[in-house]
């Protein structure tokens, strides 16, 4: 019998000592360092930071515009670095984050204006960013947005 209660009693400490080792739950990440990851991505696009952008972006980054068109990471980072794309502003907002383990969903508002090709715009809409740890490095594998009706 008190074999039986030193076996559980081991057990129990064994399994309390696992439990307190456990990584952080998914819901309790902290969600400052993807959102600085998107305003860095805003801020590299803004100075045409190519380099940045590659850094951010998987090698098998998509994203998909409000138009429906495909882009991936190649054509995302030379549509950067084209010099006749001029952001003058490009700001998000309403960042939420939700985790599923090594996974980072981002939802947003976003406002951009600028030049492209000589022809302004401006427009403003929502967003959905989505992050892997990869690697032990975050980088954004998709990315949609959404323009808001005039």
């Amino acid at each position: 019998m008190k074999r039986s209660f030193l076996v559980a009693g081991i057990c129990s400490g064994l399994c309390a000592g696992l439990w307190m080792m456990a990584p952080v739950p998914a819901a309790a990440q902290d969600s400052s360092k993807i959102i600085a990851m998107e305003n860095l991505w805003n801020r590299a696009e803004l100075s045409n930071d190519a380099a940045a952008v590659k850094l951010l972006l998987a090698d098998d980054f998509v994203m998909t515009v409000a138009e429906g068109t495909l882009y991936n990471k190649a054509q995302m980072v030379a549509s950067v670095a084209d010099k006749s794309y001029r952001p003058r502003a490009l700001q998000s907002s309403d960042m939420v984050v939700h985790y599923y383990g090594n996974t980072a969903v981002l939802t947003g508002a976003y406002y951009e204006k600028g030049i492209d090709k000589g022809k302004s715009w401006e427009r403003r809409g929502r967003f959905t960013d989505t992050w892997m740890n990869l690697n032990g490095r975050w980088q954004c594998i998709a990315s949609h947005f959404s323009v808001k009706p005039k």
